[in-house]
């Protein structure tokens, strides 16, 4: 799938999930933040697409488990998310 297509589909899926989504300047990656009365997910207008798409992934993950389409959840899983929002973790003894 293109990485356009990867960002669309996030995009949705958190828009879905009353979050607004705000491409800005600045010296930061991106994150979620709560404005008053309104969810939003902040992120650096000058990333690249993989970044971009990695910021929505990690704020999907995070949020209350709910259905999301199998192509976001794929998306997200691509990335090594889980659904409780940790990075699995890693089997340093197979790894010798």
């Amino acid at each position: 799938m293109r990485k356009e297509k990867k960002l669309k589909l996030l995009e949705g899926a958190i828009s879905d999930r009353g979050y607004r989504v705000r491409y800005e300047k600045g010296s930061f990656i991106g994150g979620d933040c709560r404005l008053r009365d309104h969810n939003i997910v902040v992120i650096n207008k000058f990333l690249p697409l993989e970044g971009k798409i990695y910021t929505i992934a990690k704020v999907l993950s995070r949020l209350e488990p709910g259905e999301l389409p199998a192509e976001v959840q794929q998306i997200i899983d691509e990335f090594g998310f889980s659904s409780s929002g940790q990075l699995p973790l890693i089997d340093t003894e197979s790894q010798r």
